[in-house]
């Protein structure tokens, strides 16, 4: 299938439920990665009001807050979705035994951290479950990275990369949640980033 990507960009780029229902409109295997964090609800129920069952990946690295945890749950029972999580090879408890507490970021074993936690578990996750297409919530005023990104892109291996709220503000992202009545988590913290503004790798790996 011959796809042109910048005509889908500038149709739908800015339409995040046309482009949705585009992606799942392709006949490939699709999954929606997640992490749980602020207004994630957002992307997962617009997958999910397109493709109830289409699995949705968790790269859980066992450092997240309670109340993401927490949050997870609740959106999990509320969504009925169809959670496919993994995790690191070594359980939190395993690491830090043997080599203490997580890394800071200007610590030189955190790269490697970040492999063994994030990064690791999600080649694997691509590899197992060998998608065609993947939805991802990146927005682009999330860091200056992700703003020079499309919505649609196509890597190096052929997976079709969707980001549908890419252009979407916080402002439109909490207009989303009010009119749907779904919860949202601002207790979150991710140990490979730390910064809100900082990149773990993995998208900019794949």
């Amino acid at each position: 299938m011959d796809l042109d990507i910048d005509a889908i960009n500038r149709d739908l780029g800015r339409d995040p439920q046309a482009l949705t229902r585009w992606a799942l409109s392709l006949n490939k295997h699709a999954i929606c990665t997640t992490n749980f964090r602020p207004f994630e609800a957002v992307i997962l129920h617009m997958v999910t009001q397109a493709q109830p069952d289409i699995p949705v990946v968790w790269m859980d690295s066992g450092y997240n807050t309670e109340a993401t945890y927490r949050f997870a749950d609740e959106l999990i029972k509320r969504l009925d979705l169809n959670l496919v999580s993994y995790l690191p090879k070594r359980t939190r408890a395993h690491r830090e035994a043997l080599e203490g507490p997580m890394p800071t970021i200007d610590d030189p074993r955190h790269a490697a951290f970040t492999e063994e936690v994030k990064l690791e578990p999600f080649t694997r996750a691509l590899r197992e479950m060998a998608p065609q297409v993947w939805l991802t919530a990146l927005r682009a005023e999330d860091t200056p990275e992700r703003a020079r990104m499309q919505p649609v892109s196509i890597n190096d291996d052929g997976l079709i990369k969707v980001a549908p709220v890419l252009h979407w503000t916080a402002k439109d992202m909490y207009a989303y949640l009010v009119k749907h009545d779904l919860p949202n988590n601002f207790d979150y913290f991710d140990p490979t980033k730390v910064e809100d503004k900082r990149e773990c790798g993995l998208h900019l790996q794949h």
